[in-house]
């Protein structure tokens, strides 16, 4: 009796099976497929209308598994995670706990919640000075809001020193000073600047120059709390540094041109922003003594002068310090 025509023969130079043993194979390598879509959609109960979709038994599954092949369930959910929705409670629970990270990391005594608390409190006056300073400037009281916003800078670097120094640093501190910086140094201090601007230049202008600090703000505060600290450096003036800028700028009130004024506020908004290094505190403070000499003096004499040259001074030291560390690269 020939052979039927649609039962394929195996050859030499034919590396597949023939006939069911093929039709077998194909029929088992679904089997994967199947369970996937078993654990992870579920059967719909077609005897309850309107029902959602619900996981399948563990007796079919295991059924399957003991007919088609050697894939179990932890091994079909290691390929694709079982989504919250689908998970148990108690799974979600565990996670949930798993992943929550304590305020106060350490030793949680009554001692240290204490200086927490202290700590923070600092970080809440700056933030509720930078609130004030904001009412102030819709009032009119532009000075008054600028020693708001230099009051906002003390309580901005006692709150760090006294972390690190009663031992309370915390990732939790950190956010919340980032996010006090950018209400009181990115939004208080714009609003500032904007309100002792009024009268001297355009309303667009003034808009558009304290838009740019707020917007380089937090550019700015997003980038510091991603890149890596530099002891020695910041890249870009800090935020802290520019707010106290702007805030000496109108308590003493410089004598200048409006338009001067909104080019100097858009350029210390790009030099937030800028790649410049720029010196810290701590080394400014390690300084030869005659060289602050020479601002005390000049303060004494031309305070305005003096802090314009200060200022100045600052912002042209990043171009001039990238410009060396590329020559001696």
């Amino acid at each position: 009796m020939p052979r039927a025509p649609w039962r394929r023969r195996r050859t030499t130079d034919s590396p597949r099976p023939a006939g069911r043993r093929w039709a077998g194979r194909l029929r088992r390598s679904s089997t994967f497929a199947r369970q996937v879509l078993l654990v992870r959609v579920g059967r719909r109960d077609d005897a309850v209308p309107g029902a959602d979709l619900v996981v399948p038994d563990h007796r079919y599954a295991d059924r399957q598994r003991r007919r088609y092949g050697r894939f179990n369930r932890a091994e079909v959910e290691a390929i694709m995670p079982v989504s919250p929705a689908l998970a148990p409670t108690s799974a979600v629970d565990d996670d949930a706990t798993a992943m929550s990270i304590p305020l106060l990391p350490g030793e949680r005594t009554a001692a240290r919640r204490m200086k927490f608390a202290v700590v923070n409190g600092c970080t809440l006056s700056s933030l509720m000075l930078g609130m004030l300073a904001i009412f102030l400037a819709m009032q009119g009281e532009v000075r008054v809001a600028a020693l708001c916003l230099i009051a906002c800078v003390v309580f901005d670097g006692l709150d760090g020193a006294l972390a690190r120094k009663l031992g309370v640093a915390s990732p939790f501190g950190a956010q919340m000073d980032s996010l006090a910086d950018m209400c009181s140094f990115g939004l208080a201090a714009p609003v500032v600047v904007y309100a002792s601007l009024a009268g001297s230049v355009s309303a667009a202008a003034a808009a558009v120059a304290c838009a740019l600090v707020a917007a380089c703000a937090a550019i700015r505060l997003a980038r510091f709390n991603v890149s890596p600290k530099d002891g020695r450096f910041f890249c870009g003036v800090p935020t802290t540094m520019a707010a106290a800028v702007l805030a000496l700028t109108v308590a003493i009130g410089l004598p200048v041109s409006g338009l001067v004024l909104v080019g100097g506020v858009a350029l210390l908004a790009f030099a937030m922003v800028s790649s410049f290094p720029y010196a810290k505190l701590a080394r400014l403070v390690k300084l030869p003594p005659w060289l602050w000499l020479a601002p005390v003096v000049g303060a004494l004499v031309d305070i305005r002068l003096t802090f314009a040259l200060v200022v100045v001074g600052y912002l042209v030291s990043g171009p001039l310090l990238w410009l060396h560390q590329r020559r001696t690269a």
